[in-house]
Parts: C-alpha cells; sequence; structure tokens
C-alpha cells in the first residue's frame, strides 16, 4: 500500500495546519473547509475505511475526536460540532469535525475544487484551536 497523503502530512512529508497529535491521532484542519475551524482528526495507522480499524484504535479515534469537538465547540462558539465520515477523497480513515452555528447557514454539501483556504487564515484558525 502506498502512504496515503494522510500518512504524508503524518510523516512531515505535507505541511498542515496542526492542532493535536499524540502517538496514535493527528487533527489538522482542512484545506477545504466548510466553514473555519473544520478539522479532520485521523489514526496515524493507514487504514482505508474507519470500520477497518482495530477496537482499540477505533475507540481511541473516537475518544479524541470528542476532546476535540469539544473543545472546538468551546472555541469556536458554535452552537453545534458536527461529525462527517464520507470516506471518498483519501483512502485512509478520517472524520471531519464541523464547527456549526445554527444561524449561519452553512451549507454541508460537498465544497469544490481547487482548494479554496487562505493559508494565513488556516494558520490563524490552527493557533487559535490548537490543544
Amino acid at each position: 500500500m502506498q502512504p496515503s497523503l494522510f500518512t504524508r502530512i503524518i510523516n512531515g512529508e505535507i505541511p498542515a495546519h496542526r492542532i493535536y497529535e499524540d502517538d496514535q491521532v493527528i487533527a489538522f484542519l482542512t484545506i477545504n473547509p466548510v466553514c473555519d475551524g473544520h478539522t479532520l482528526v485521523v489514526p496515524k495507522k493507514q487504514v482505508d475505511q474507519i470500520w477497518d480499524l482495530d477496537e482499540v484504535d477505533y475507540d481511541y479515534l473516537w475518544m479524541i475526536t470528542k476532546k476535540i469537538a469539544l473543545h472546538l465547540r468551546t472555541i469556536m462558539s458554535v452552537d453545534r460540532v458536527s461529525v462527517v465520515i464520507k470516506g471518498f477523497e483519501v483512502p485512509h480513515a478520517h472524520i471531519h469535525l464541523i464547527p456549526i452555528d445554527l444561524n449561519s447557514g452553512i451549507n454541508l454539501d460537498p465544497v469544490p475544487s481547487p482548494p479554496v483556504a487562505d493559508n494565513e487564515k488556516l494558520a490563524a484558525i490552527a493557533e487559535r484551536i490548537r490543544l
């Protein structure tokens, strides 16, 4: 199996705005955000589908996802943090956390490519929400 885009980010080959990292999980801002703070939570072990993670890694991933979601909800001052698992873009399990202000009118439909996020804006948001 070739290293996925996310494995290359984990290995430091591709830059990312990391907001959390430990020995098993990394979280970083997506370059195609639905809104400010849109974060990907990724197991460091490369597995194509989240359902193929072993039970220990799966449970740990969700424990960290909850920690990050609660942090995002507080720091971003939003009503909700949406959880989305699409699993089509990158063959590496990952969870989208999307801070939602119910009055913002955010649309959770797919965002067009190429990436439209401003790198400086992503850096500022990452600094604000980093654990």
